[in-house]
């Protein structure tokens, strides 16, 4: 059945854990049929939302609709109406990959007549029918996670949460799951909404929310966002880059910064300012390269940081209340 409503409706969600508010009152919408994803540093507060719109933690405050259910009141109707793959592996690795489908169709109820057929589909959407009866400790990550997206479809959701889908895939085997989970979307018609700290994930979203320190700073498509930035990033390497600071500041009017290890900054028509930084910089430079807008630059821009400093200064917040083992 199709939603005539938002798939999720968030107004003023709020967790708190003592004095550390982990999720600060984030509002937003997600359309029925999108993929709509959080991006932001490990500890940004996107794993802890997830657990709350899927009824795994309480919020201390706001209201949230998935589905058209309330996560507080109707926790069994958003549970039957909803697809979760954690960040961390579920599954059952002394089981095979059919056994943990079917043990999971026992767990929602899935009609005895419905399970095989559905469970045909499903693996072979993920490209694991073939391998049903293998244990899945023989399986690879990327098999793994294959089969974890199967056994979140496999009850016919309307909204399939992702959390940090790819987390620990090398590169070849994250673009793959990408694959299918594009096709899956199309084939299911379900709504999407994932967790990222990768930029390249997040161009595969119609929306995406960037998120830091518990709040949504930013949330429009990535292509309104990046040309929001209308600037082209700079990263240079100098002799002596507090000089090369100093000298950006006082001979060109551009504050700079120290960001990964380089000196970074933007500008309009990065590529012919480049000319003019060689001949007035005054301090030797090492490397120079030059950057359309990125996600990343998006994401420094309403922060002051990127995502790898911010995911840095987070690891003490981590530290500071207790985590949903959803993920870090």
């Amino acid at each position: 059945m199709t939603l005539s409503g938002p798939a999720i409706d968030v107004d003023g969600l709020c967790k708190t854990y003592g004095e550390i508010e982990a999720v600060k009152g984030v509002a937003f919408q997600v359309r029925a049929g999108e993929t709509f994803g959080f991006l932001g540093p490990n500890g940004a507060g996107k794993s802890t939302t997830i657990s709350m719109l899927c009824t795994l933690v309480r919020p201390t405050a706001g209201h949230a609709l998935v589905a058209g259910h309330d996560v507080v009141a109707e926790r069994a109707a958003v549970r039957r109406n909803i697809g979760l793959v954690f960040q961390d592996v579920t599954l059952d690795t002394y089981l095979t990959a059919e056994e943990n489908l079917r043990f999971h169709a026992e767990l929602y109820g899935i009609a005895r007549a419905e399970v095989a057929p559905r469970l045909q589909q499903v693996l072979e959407m993920v490209g694991l029918w073939e391998r049903r009866a293998s244990l899945v400790r023989t399986f690879s990550g990327g098999m793994k996670r294959r089969l974890e997206i199967a056994r979140g479809l496999l009850h016919s959701p309307r909204v399939l949460f992702l959390d940090e889908p790819t987390v620990g895939l090398d590169p070849q085997t994250r673009a793959s799951i990408w694959g299918y989970i594009e096709e899956l979307k199309h084939r299911e018609s379900i709504t999407i909404f994932l967790t990222t700290h990768y930029m390249d994930e997040a161009e595969y979203c119609d929306r995406i929310a960037i998120m830091n320190a518990g709040e949504i700073v930013v949330l429009d498509t990535p292509e309104a966002l990046k040309a929001a930035v209308g600037q082209d990033r700079v990263v240079v390497s100098t002799a002596d880059d507090p000089a090369a600071i100093a000298a950006l500041r006082d001979r060109f009017g551009i504050e700079a910064a120290v960001r990964e290890g380089c000196v970074m900054f933007s500008v309009p028509g990065g590529e012919s300012f480049v000319p003019r930084l060689f001949a007035g910089l005054g301090v030797a430079i090492r490397s120079i390269s030059v950057a359309r807008p990125t996600l990343d630059d998006v994401f420094m821009a309403h922060t002051g940081s990127t995502i790898r400093d911010a995911e840095a200064s987070s690891s003490d917040r981590l530290r500071s209340f207790p985590m949903v083992r959803m993920g870090r």
